[in-house]
């Protein structure tokens, strides 16, 4: 039996490797050209990481006239969940996150497909074959048991940890030793033969973290599964190869396998491509530095951000912010601009860990808020409340006219309100303008809080209100009755002779503010008035007990 009836023998397939690479033809792109893809696996909610490197795959294809494509690595059966495919697209879509080809909710996109791994099962075990046949890639019968006892004895002597030269006692056995076994029913996986030398250094220039040497590989790594589905490693190699990958952008700690993938693509011939390894999102936890965790963080999934209110844009203006170091200087500057005019690069790419920052998503989703008109913000937040808030959406579906006011209080100049970080908030900030929903704990009076005296001033500033009036003329009657009260109308003045005065016109106000609101910062109190009118007022003012 020759190697290639001995490859046969081991792995059955529909077509060689020859075939297959016939099949998937070379890129026909313009120099610099970048080919990406995130390749995230079904396995529940989409990872915040995933989302960060999904947004550099993107935006480095984009930018270099390339191609960017979805691959779904679903080798994991064991992890894999129901459709799990459908919520990697439906989480990476609404983050203005869309591909050229690859695994859509209709099927596949494009000529270098299946793009789901468990549909590509004869492609890796043609490229398995092709090991083989080339005697670079043999059988293993050995059990898990087995080889943590090697591992267990290795330890002991202080030995590196795995599956290599005199330890792989399944690479001695002959074509003859291994026909017996799979005859006898004996369960197999297929290993890479490594005849790397850790010795031995690999010059290597990663374009994110720069120049690096690392040992070769040496270690007999698995390939194919007893299933007769691939490792990642494996896949990886394969399918960058087929589907053309000019650069694979994954997070750094994925720089502990580079050796491995090197020696993957020497052996089956493959030209290597980039590598970005991009800094790993980290948590400070109790002083220690840490990955974030699906366990531990909330924030890990994408879900997160969707329920709390912030908007899609404002968590791609942070991925943005964090990719390159320059982005938020450029954008600062910029702010007709969208994130997709920066060019971004790999030389800005932060090294060594980013540190997950949630007050500045906070406050970019502020920032973005704040330069959506009254409309957009009324849809949004009752797009929101109906989803998490019924009261709230009923409330807005029924006075859809004034809530959108509400919203364009302070809204429509240089500097607008930036009282709203999330679409949560809303109920927060407004809930005192709905008659359904002002049931104060408390009033936050401050200097003036005799009830006799606050309903003194209101009821002698009610008497001099005018809808009409601008807000010049407003504030005048405001001072007119302040004084005629005893406040002073001029903070000046009451500055210099406080004994004189029961208060300032900022304390005069307050008690009006308060009085319609329980609150003592509220948006505009003017247009607050003016969204009441006079009956509203005269009903608040009744409340107060």
């Amino acid at each position: 039996m020759d190697r290639r009836e001995y490859a046969d023998f081991l792995i059955k397939t529909k077509h060689d490797y020859e075939y297959y690479l016939n099949k998937y033809p070379k890129r026909n792109l313009p120099e610099g050209a970048m080919v990406t893809r995130p390749a995230p696996s079904p396995t529940g909610m989409v990872h915040l990481g995933t989302l960060y490197v999904s947004f550099i795959d993107r935006i480095m294809a984009s930018q270099s006239g390339g191609v960017c494509y979805l691959r779904i690595e679903d080798t994991d059966t064991k992890r894999t969940v129901d459709d799990g495919i459908n919520m990697i697209l439906n989480s990476l879509s609404k983050f203005d996150i869309s591909f050229d080809e690859g695994r859509t909710k209709e099927g596949d996109n494009g000529i270098y497909g299946p793009y789901v791994q468990s549909e590509r099962g004869d492609i890796y075990k043609a490229f398995a074959k092709k090991l083989i046949i080339e005697d670079k890639a043999y059988p293993c019968f050995c059990s898990k048991e087995e080889e943590d006892h090697i591992k267990e004895i290795q330890a002991k002597n202080k030995e590196q940890i795995g599956y290599y030269g005199r330890w792989a006692k399944c690479r001695k056995l002959t074509m003859e030793d291994v026909i017996e076994k799979v005859n006898n029913g004996e369960k197999y996986i297929i290993k890479l033969k490594s005849r790397g030398n850790p010795n031995h250094r690999i010059k290597f220039r990663d374009e994110v973290v720069g120049k690096m040497e690392i040992p070769e590989n040496n270690l007999d790594i698995a390939i194919i599964k007893s299933d007769g589905l691939p490792t990642y490693h494996f896949a990886h190699a394969v399918d960058d190869h087929l589907m053309g990958t000019t650069h694979v952008i994954r997070g750094e700690e994925w720089l502990s396998s580079l050796d491995k993938h090197i020696d993957l693509f020497n052996n089956l011939g493959f030209e290597l491509p980039k590598y970005a390894h991009i800094s790993t999102l980290m948590v400070d936890d109790n002083g220690t530095r840490r990955k974030i965790s699906k366990r531990k963080d909330p924030w890990a999934d994408v879900n997160y951000f969707h329920k709390q209110g912030i908007p899609n844009e404002a968590l791609v203006l942070y991925m943005a912010t964090i990719t390159n170091s320059n982005f938020e200087a450029w954008y600062n500057q910029n702010k007709d601009k969208s994130y997709k005019d920066f060019e971004f690069t790999f030389r800005k790419m932060p090294k060594g860990g980013t540190m997950y920052d949630y007050d500045k998503i906070i406050n970019i989703s502020k920032n973005f808020i704040s330069t959506l008109k009254a409309s957009e913000v009324y849809d949004r937040a009752l797009e929101y409340a109906k989803e998490y808030d019924s009261e709230l959406f009923d409330l807005l579906t029924k006075y859809k006219d004034y809530s959108t006011s509400i919203f364009n209080i302070e809204r429509e100049q240089k500097k607008p309100r930036k009282d709203i970080a999330t679409f949560g908030d809303v109920r927060g900030q407004v809930w005192y303008m709905f008659d359904e929903l002002f049931t104060p704990s408390e009033y936050e009076w401050g200097k003036i809080n005799d009830l006799d005296e606050i309903r003194k001033i209101v009821n002698a500033y009610l008497d001099k209100y005018d809808a009409n009036d601008d807000k010049d003329t407003w504030f005048s009657k405001m001072k007119e009755v302040a004084s005629s009260l005893g406040f002073a109308s001029e903070m000046k003045e009451y500055r210099e002779n406080p004994d004189n005065y029961k208060g300032s016109i900022a304390d005069f106000s307050t008690v009006l503010r308060v009085t319609l609101t329980s609150k003592s910062m509220t948006p505009d109190l003017y247009e607050i008035m003016r969204l009441f009118g006079k009956e509203r007022m005269i009903e608040r003012l009744n409340v107060i007990k």
